[in-house]
């Protein structure tokens, strides 16, 4: 049996255990980089949050990641009390302090803050928002192609929890990794509320049938950034791309699958509930769009 493999898996790395981490407007140790039990992030998943890449000196898509948590903010009437500069200056000074170059991936996160009793309203929370930066050496070591099993498990609707939204409260997405693992798979594919496939709980998925990309309407899914790049690196090079509803049946007859996501841009896909993709290893389409996203880094980081 293969061994359990995960789409944000890095290689070991000692440095971590000395980073330091920024914690509302200071840099501290990681051993003292706590939180209040009464935080809202801890008591009741109020926050939201951005995953980043550092690659040669630069925190790759680093506006359209900004432009993502602020709007998030603004849709859960969260104000984040420090500008977007400011920000951007306090990940650039954890950076600076850790001393990390490139291959570090930084996850910001962003709470309500403290709250005077423990209870939803947020009016409740008096002391806050909670910031904080938690950046790691991290270069991603992802052995095989990956197997998903599909589960019972929806991303959360528009009118209950926008699955755009990037926010703390991931309980469902936690529950469909869950189930994809004891049906022996390494993460979970997840169908939307028509049946269609949707997404993984970590990442956006893709396949490829004929040549052409597919994937979904982007109705039910994460607004993954990764994912828009390699829509738009589909349509600059003259790949056809589809944003379209497409079925269980239409995925296990595809040719190539994979995920993409901040960490680990596109992973291939082996199989899909026992079904092989295609020859089970990365395919031609995959390979090719991942060397273009490569040469995208390299153009935004030049």
């Amino acid at each position: 049996m293969q061994e359990h493999v995960t789409t944000h898996q890095a290689e070991e790395d000692a440095r971590n255990d000395a980073i330091l981490i920024y914690l509302n407007e200071e840099i501290i140790p990681k051993a003292q980089a706590l939180v209040s039990v009464y935080d809202s992030g801890f008591m009741l998943g109020d926050g939201i949050w951005e995953g980043l890449r550092l690659y040669d000196g630069c925190w790759a898509f680093i506006d359209d990641h900004f432009d993502r948590l602020f709007e998030a903010a603004k849709a859960i009437d969260l104000d984040i009390g420090l500008t977007r500069g400011n920000l951007v200056s306090a990940l650039l000074e954890t950076q600076h302090a850790n001393k990390m170059s490139t291959d570090a991936h930084a996850r910001l996160m962003i709470t309500r803050g403290v709250k005077m009793r423990p209870f939803q309203h947020p009016s409740l929370s008096k002391s806050g928002p909670t910031i904080t930066i938690i950046m790691e050496h991290s270069r991603p070591s992802i052995p095989r192609p990956i197997r998903l099993a599909t589960v019972p498990h929806m991303r959360g609707l528009p009118m209950t929890q926008d699955p755009k939204l990037n926010s703390h409260s991931k309980l469902n997405c936690i529950l469909a990794c869950i189930a994809a693992e004891k049906a022996g798979a390494d993460e979970a594919l997840m169908l939307d509320i028509n049946g269609f496939v949707n997404t993984t709980n970590a990442c956006n998925f893709f396949i490829v049938r004929k040549g052409a990309v597919w994937t979904s309407t982007g109705d039910y899914c994460m607004n993954g950034i990764t994912r828009q790049k390699v829509i738009d690196l589909c349509h600059t090079h003259d790949i056809p791309i589809y944003e379209r509803n497409f079925s269980l049946v239409d995925t296990y007859g595809a040719d190539e699958a994979f995920l993409t996501g901040t960490f680990g841009a596109q992973t291939p896909v082996a199989s899909v509930d026992g079904r092989q993709i295609g020859t089970g290893d990365m395919g031609p389409v995959t390979r090719r769009l991942r060397g273009l996203y490569k040469d995208l880094i390299k153009e935004e980081c030049s």
